[in-house]
């Protein structure tokens, strides 16, 4: 008998009705400020993520623990990122509007505004927790609003002063440093603090975006905009353990991976074994 060929990311085949977390894609890069080439990652996660096992050793949990469905990627318009956020943010508002968690694969880090739109509508005090290599703090970039280089800057007028939490920043202008003193609680090379911000962030609403050139280039240099002096895999992994552990997320999304600069694969396989992680890490009220 033949049955419909339906790729999905390990394990994420739970009918829509008992899903805790919806797992959806973004292939958008239309904005991307250096090397192109994010919108092929959530196809990538999937097709690699046969690779790995369901069992968790480091959490000592299989992901079939979670019902988790993957409902694919939205197709999207490319030039213009305006309507490809519209949909980004219906997708995700509808799963939250059946008490669902979305879960959104990129695509370049701008995708994440999409669907904090949704969130910061659904849940009042909306913090962010971001990991990344670069702030994304400034007002525009050449000229426009909507880029991933801007991101953050757009997600803190939807949420405002005090509620959005960096990590691993290294890179990024001068006045983005400036301006996000007064704005935003930043954490500059590597992941230290973070114990801190856990306590700080502890029975709020929280968006968790990972950009995940946060990596040190050694270990991930499948992205657009690589820089060194990243934070390792186990030490990344580890902080996302300990935020779905300590925090009520409501959301959260994976980004930035540009599979065919590394073309041994190995930056897909470490996107997919964070993706894991975290689906298996966030605990769905309810």
């Amino acid at each position: 008998m033949l049955n419909k060929n339906i790729e999905t990311f390990l394990g994420c085949d739970a009918d829509y009705a008992g899903a805790q977390i919806v797992l959806f894609g973004a292939p958008f890069d239309s904005t991307t400020s250096f090397r192109p080439g994010t919108r092929f990652g959530p196809a990538a996660i999937r097709r690699e993520s046969y690779g790995l096992e369901l069992y968790s050793p480091y959490q000592d949990k299989e992901l079939t623990d979670r019902a988790v469905l993957d409902a694919g990627d939205i197709e999207l318009p490319f030039g213009d990122p305006a309507p490809a956020l519209a949909a980004i943010e219906e997708r995700a508002a509808a799963i939250l509007a059946d008490g669902k968690v979305p879960f959104l694969l990129g695509g370049e880090h701008l995708v994440t505004l999409g669907c904090v739109r949704a969130v910061a509508r659904k849940f009042r005090g909306l913090h962010i927790l971001h990991f990344d290599a670069h702030a994304d703090l400034r007002d525009d970039y050449l000229g426009a609003k909507l880029s991933h280089a801007c991101v953050l800057r757009r997600c803190h007028e939807l949420v405002g002063d005090g509620k959005i939490f960096q990590f691993g920043i290294r890179s990024g202008d001068k006045s983005e440093f400036v301006w996000g003193r007064e704005h935003v609680f930043t954490h500059k090379f590597d992941l230290n603090g973070l114990e801190t911000a856990l306590a700080r962030l502890r029975g709020k609403p929280v968006y968790l975006t990972v950009d995940l050139d946060v990596l040190d280039p050694s270990v991930f240099p499948g992205t657009g905009t690589p820089e060194p002096g990243g934070v390792t895999f186990d030490a990344l992994r580890a902080a996302l353990t300990e935020a779905c552990n300590a925090l009520h997320i409501v959301a959260a999304d994976v980004n930035e991976l540009s599979p065919h600069y590394d073309p041994t694969g190995a930056s897909t396989a470490v996107a997919c074994k964070i993706v894991r992680e975290l689906l298996i890490g966030i605990r769905p009220l309810g």
